[in-house]
Parts: C-alpha cells; structure tokens; sequence
C-alpha cells in the first residue's frame, strides 16, 4: 500500500530553507517555540510558510463544540502553512509546538515565489508536497467515516511502516523506530489515548506487534 500519511521521505528543511539559497542567507532566521506555544492561530493572517529544522508541530482546529481536531503533527523536514503559497490570506486552522525545543524557519510568501520562480527544483518539491498533503487529509476523512478505530491504527501502522520501518534480517520482522507518544497517535486516528492502549494490547496478544515507547515491532507473518 502506498503510503499517504508522509511526504516522501524527503527533508524538505534541507532542500527548501532559504538560508540554503546565498541570496536570502544574510537576513534569515530561525523561531524558538516551546511546547504548548502557538506558532499562528486560525483567522491569522496567512503571510508566512513554515519549514521544520527540529521538533514537532501540530496541526488541527477546533470543532464548533470547541473540540480539538487533530489534523497532522509534522516533524524535523516538512513544511506547513502552505496553503497561503496558494492564495489564503487566513488560517483555517491552528499550528502549535509539541517540543519543548521546536525550531521553525518561517518563509515569507513573496520570498517562497521569488524561489519558486527562480528554482524549478524548488518549485516542483512545493506542489509535490501540497498534493501529497491534500491527499493524506483525504485518506485520514476517509478513514476517520468507514473504518473502526482497530482498522485505523493497523492501517496507520503500516503508514508508519514504509516511513520509519525496516527489515530485522533475522526473523522478517518490521521495526518502526517513529518521533510519535501514544498521545499523538491516538489524535492522529481520531480516538482516545485509554482506547489506543486497550487496542495496542489488543494486537500485542494477538502476536501482531510488540512496542515500546518508541519502537514498533510487527511480526512477521508466516504461512
């Protein structure tokens, strides 16, 4: 299954930062956040995209009975606040420090189209990232409406899978080494923090998975 819940296993800090770029590399700098710190909330104004150089971001909004609405939460690498590349000149949404050492590297939108403009490497990454994260918002809805929250955390771990897994050569296991809590997934598949442990526990004693804080491993499967 190809994955939608990533970009593309590309740092995108590293290819689009304009400190990379000689000509912006004087007059840039970079924002400290704390965790919990908002980075814009909705109805900003949406001037500024957003590259991640470390630490996590979340992304959401609030629903009309003010519950929170998780999104995506980013990491190290990709980029957020977008859509004003696009033409939004308001936030539909909120984007907050999860880290207590998040560094962002924000982008002025005049700049990001002189770059896009001056850089078709540049420009291409952009759009190629827009339309991986509209689609990664279409398969979470979708799965969020017809899927029940067992079938949500498999399909999210076979997502995790193919960005942060690899083989164990001795027995064919996947080991997911993932920058997630508990809490972050159980947002990010749309149900509680208790109701992913009972699952999680659920699939370890079914010998689907083992995991840790911050390893995953899914068992082989054999005939």
């Amino acid at each position: 299954m190809k994955s939608l819940w990533f970009f593309d296993d590309v740092n995108l800090f590293k290819v689009l930062c304009p400190h990379k770029f000689k000509a912006f590399k004087t007059d840039h700098d970079f924002d400290a956040y704390k965790k919990q710190d908002y980075i814009y909330f909705e109805e900003d104004s949406a001037n500024k995209v957003y590259l991640i150089e470390k630490g996590k971001v979340k992304i959401g909004y609030y629903s009309e009975d003010g519950n929170e609405v998780i999104k995506a939460i980013l990491t190290r690498g990709e980029i957020f606040g977008e859509t004003a590349i696009l033409g939004e000149e308001k936030r539909e949404e909120f984007a907050q420090s999860v880290d207590n050492n998040t560094s962002i590297c924000p982008v002025g939108v005049n700049t990001m189209h002189n770059l896009m403009r001056d850089n078709q490497t540049f420009s291409l990454k952009i759009y190629k990232v827009i339309g991986f994260r509209l689609k990664k918002l279409e398969r979470r809805l979708q799965l969020l409406l017809f899927k029940d929250a067992k079938t949500r955390l498999i399909e999210f771990l076979d997502e995790l899978c193919s960005e942060y897994g690899y083989d164990c050569d001795e027995t064919g296991d996947k080991i997911i080494n993932h920058p997630y809590t508990q809490k972050d997934i159980a947002s990010l598949i749309g149900t509680s923090r208790p109701t992913l442990n009972i699952l999680l526990n659920e699939l370890k004693e079914e010998n689907v998975i083992k995991f840790t804080r911050k390893e995953i491993r899914i068992y082989h499967k054999t005939a």
